[in-house]
């Protein structure tokens, strides 16, 4: 497997949430040139906290200095919901114009991004929509993925009352293919993956009886995965609908290799049960790699030195694995 030279760039998150922090802490475990995407007082200051030597990342700061008073560990601020919004974008661009190999970004806040009132906030919904919609992406799927349990999301930020709408046969196919794509790229050598697809509805629509879209979106998606899989390459096993909390079970004692889950929650509740600081977010679909981990700004933390950096690592080497297995 050869090595991109190029480093990694990193988006630190909200700076006064817990991304700073953990992207400084991990630094201390991480021997891989890296560039940091954030305010460079705050980040000098966290490493001279902590101890972590920054000699051999770059730090980059677009815009001006933050006041301190405007990064208040717990207190989040609109110039700080401008500057997370500016950092995402800044590090999109490094990556997609070839001068770093893969985007980790840590966490945000999206109400705090939309009430901030800079340019084209207002319309943020989170990393996976707005990467899309920069990079000018045809399809993206959220997926996350640990050691015991790969998930992809068909519908994402969304409200729950809509969520059944926005089941359609093309998004299925899609969320399904790309998680095959994930884990054949992982592991290329396995000789076919086997997903499985939950069901929108509880016990999978019971034959219709609790819901008709297993039988009329569900699974002609499935036939359009496989499709498309066998086009592509992919060597693929399909199984389902599935009553989700029974996929979901079955995919973590090893009986299927991922789940296609249809909302948010339905895929991310089981995940952090078995795998939190474990799991790392990943955005397919784009033209560059895109990995994040897979909890929130934990502002009620900030400050206090107890936010675990080991998901932000998972994200570091996750984005390593998949640009090396690019190359």
């Amino acid at each position: 497997m050869s090595i991109d030279s190029r480093p990694l760039c990193v988006s630190v998150g909200c700076p006064s949430g817990i991304g700073p922090e953990i992207v400084i802490r991990a630094c201390a475990r991480w021997t891989r040139p890296l560039v940091l995407v954030g305010d460079k007082k705050q980040l000098k200051s966290l490493a001279r906290k902590y101890g972590v030597s920054l000699r051999d990342h770059t730090i980059l700061q677009p815009g001006s200095d933050m006041p301190v008073a405007q990064r208040q560990p717990g207190a989040p601020s609109p110039l700080g919901g401008a500057a997370q919004l500016l950092w995402i974008d800044t590090a999109v661009d490094l990556v997609s114009s070839g001068q770093a190999r893969a985007l980790v970004t840590g966490p945000v806040s999206k109400e705090v991004i939309a009430a901030s009132g800079a340019p084209g906030s207002a319309l943020f919904r989170g990393h996976t929509e707005h990467l899309q919609q920069r990079l000018g992406a045809k399809e993206v799927v959220m997926a996350f993925w640990s050691k015991r349990l790969v998930t992809s999301l068909v519908t994402t930020h969304v409200p729950l009352s809509h969520v059944a709408k926005k089941i359609t046969q093309p998004r299925v196919a899609s969320a399904t293919f790309w998680l095959a794509w994930l884990l054949h790229r992982l592991n290329p050598h396995r000789i076919k993956h086997h997903l499985v697809i939950a069901g929108l509805n509880p016990h999978a629509g019971e034959a219709g009886l609790l819901g008709q879209e297993e039988i009329h979106v569900l699974q002609p998606a499935m036939a359009d995965a496989l499709q498309r899989a066998k086009k592509e390459g992919l060597s693929l096993q399909l199984s389902g609908p599935l009553g989700a909390e029974t996929a979901f079970r079955y995919a973590y004692r090893g009986d299927f290799d991922g789940v296609v889950a249809m909302y948010h929650d339905q895929a991310t509740i089981p995940l952090k049960l078995v795998a939190f600081h474990q799991a790392v977010n990943v955005s397919l679909g784009l033209p560059i790699v895109r990995t994040s981990v897979d909890h929130g700004t934990g502002y009620d933390v900030a400050g206090t030195g107890q936010a675990n950096p080991d998901g932000f690592l998972a994200a570091l080497q996750l984005a390593h694995r998949l640009t090396c297995a690019r190359s």
